[in-house]
């Protein structure tokens, strides 16, 4: 009886008793509700819920649930069992005032889950004797063969090449905008001459992007730039980094027991992901980091190497001040994997847990408030979804998902995002979501957080820079489960099935805008040649107020603004104005072009010169 009393008291046992609670807790809330309110398209339920009572039923059936775990050995099954049953209730609760389709699929896929924990229970990787620290499984013993690695190098510098051409040929056409890609553009000028991250187009002013975005690990791009000062350089550096990614992912796929061949699928189906060349669509973006650094990080948790697990989680919070969520996730899941071993098994990967998650929440708080103080402020209206007391405060989000998790669910599956959740689920065969080690669900959370629960458009859209992290985690579970799998044919037909699907969503939605832009330039050389001569007859010591999509070629010099955005001020104190004759947004606020001309004349400017569409003021 003690050994049952004290093996349900684990720590293992004491997490799921508190998910439990917490899940009946925010079930009585829910069904508190009127029922005018319980609606999930609108934030009015959740404003009259109390988090307080969330979390004073959660405590009180933490207490009953451990008590009862302790007092009856039995209790164990029925307790697997209450998840199905609780999470059946609040899924019916959710969809009798709020059904669609696609959300009752996905709270019968979640049951489904649960059914199967109800019948067989978590997988215990005690019971693998074979088993290595941090899960991982013995190599496959097989004679080594360069053959493999060639292949996956020649994979990589296939995929480098490609996106190069794309988006080279992007800048080359004059089709990167100065949002964003002339900030970094300019950024990049100036780190080379001062070695200082400053901007004016940003933000209208002298500025320096770290006031906008925490993104120090843009100086490990530095150093190629000096050498190749180019917008064109910044191009191709992107690309080179997400196919680094294969690196740690052929080291992961070893760790894990995966043979060579298997190895070399897992690298190309990495490759062939839409997510992966699709998030190029928008040029450079710090966020290209996540991918390769992620995926050193989940191997330097799994070899439990300290050393390299400070190195790639200091890395990885240097991406962005949002990094931190990927930091703090992994160390939640590292510090739940280590509560499933036995007690005093793994107290160092216990403790690189936890020191994980507090190493992240401790950056986020002091970037968030450098941010706050010294910078322009922290993003967080990208959650109005969740926003339920107008706080635009990242806090109201964990509140309302704490108090209301089916609105969270409910989010994830509105319509715009089913086309996403195909595009980067169904490649992977959605086998990220299937598994008995349920410690692993921990690492779904940046893809559901980051990408779906927004209702920022772009955050649900592979041809934006937003999917590099979640993709390395998900690329992560994949590896994992499928290493799992004993039957060895099962995890090769599984890979080679992905690659394919992959290959269908790649050709139907990247390969079009990779043609495209790749060959654009060689169409229509002559013309793009003459706008960039034209473009160079403006000194490079000269201000420039410009168009949006000349602004990333004119970002070599110190003060550069945006037609669309910037003042009055700096429009008329720039030594020169370029833009286009068509109407657009950029010369709307102007009052039309021929507007936007006569203003200039009045302030003394002459028109320089004029090719095509292109014309350039001048004082």
């Amino acid at each position: 009886m003690k050994t049952m009393e004290k093996s349900q008291l684990a720590p293992r046992a004491l997490v799921r008793h508190l998910l439990l609670a917490w899940l009946i807790a925010a079930t009585v809330e829910y069904l508190l509700l009127p029922q005018s309110v319980k609606s999930l398209t609108q934030l009015q339920g959740i404003g009259q819920m109390s988090l307080v009572r969330v979390l004073l039923l959660t405590l009180c059936g933490f207490g009953a649930l451990t008590f009862l775990a302790g007092s009856y050995p039995g209790f164990l099954k029925a307790e697997r069992w209450m998840f199905a049953g609780t999470f059946g209730l609040l899924s019916i609760l959710a969809l009798s005032s709020s059904y669609t389709t696609p959300f009752l699929l996905l709270c019968l896929l979640i049951l489904g889950i649960l059914v199967v924990y109800g019948l067989f229970g978590a997988s215990d990787p005690l019971k693998k004797e074979k088993t290595l620290r941090g899960g991982a499984l013995p190599p496959v013993l097989e004679k080594n063969s360069l053959i493999y690695p060639v292949l996956v190098g020649l994979m990589a510098l296939g995929f480098v090449i490609a996106v190069s051409a794309w988006t080279v040929g992007r800048y080359k056409t004059f089709s990167t905008p100065t949002f964003d890609f002339g900030i970094f553009a300019q950024m990049f000028h100036n780190m080379k001459e001062s070695g200082a991250p400053m901007t004016t187009v940003e933000r209208d002013g002298l500025l320096s992007h770290f006031a906008v975005h925490v993104s120090p690990v843009y100086y490990l791009m530095l150093p190629i730039y000096l050498l190749f000062p180019s917008p064109v350089t910044l191009q191709i550096l992107q690309p080179v980094i997400l196919a680094s990614a294969v690196i740690p992912l052929w080291l992961i796929g070893k760790r894990h027991g995966m043979s060579q061949l298997l190895r070399t699928l897992l690298c190309a189906l990495l490759l062939i992901l839409p997510v992966t060349a699709g998030g190029n669509y928008y040029d450079l973006h710090e966020n290209c980091f996540l991918l390769p650094l992620l995926l050193w990080l989940m191997y330097a948790v799994d070899r439990q190497s300290t050393v390299l697990t400070v190195i790639f989680a200091l890395l990885t919070l240097c991406v962005k001040e949002d990094a931190a969520v990927y930091v703090a996730v992994v160390g939640l899941y590292v510090l739940l994997r280590a509560l499933t071993h036995r007690p005093g098994a793994h107290k160092k990967e216990l403790w690189t847990g936890i020191g994980l998650l507090a190493g992240a929440l401790c950056w986020f708080i002091v970037v968030t408030w450098y941010l706050r103080t010294h910078g322009d402020g922290v993003m967080t209206n990208r959650y109005r979804n969740f926003n339920y007391d107008g706080s635009d405060s990242l806090i109201s989000v964990i509140k309302a998902t704490a108090m209301c998790p089916m609105k969270t669910l409910f989010e994830c599956v509105d319509k715009e995002k089913l086309t996403y959740i195909g595009q980067t689920v169904l490649p992977l065969l959605a086998i990220p979501l299937f598994t008995r080690r349920f410690d692993r669900y921990i690492l779904l959370i940046p893809y559901i957080l980051v990408n779906l629960m927004s209702d920022y458009t772009y955050q649900h859209s592979i041809l934006f820079q937003y999917n590099f992290g979640s993709t390395a985690l998900l690329v992560y579970l994949l590896a994992v489960n499928l290493s799992d799998l004993r039957r060895k044919l099962v995890p090769l037909c599984a890979l080679v099935a992905a690659i394919v699907v992959s290959a269908g969503f790649f050709f139907q939605t990247v390969a079009p805008q990779i043609w495209y832009y790749s060959t654009l330039y060689g169409k229509y050389a002559p013309y793009y040649e003459s706008v960039a001569d034209t473009l160079d007859t403006i000194p490079d010591d000269a201000s420039v107020t410009t168009h949006t999509f000349y602004g990333a070629y004119l970002s070599e010099r110190a003060v550069l603004y945006d037609l669309r955005y910037c003042s009055r001020e700096h429009l008329l104190s720039s030594d020169y104005v370029v833009i286009r004759s068509n109407t657009d947004a950029e010369v709307d606020r102007f009052g039309g072009f021929e507007a936007l001309c006569a203003l200039l004349e009045e302030q003394g400017y002459t028109l320089r010169t004029q090719n095509g569409t292109l014309v350039i003021y001048g004082k």
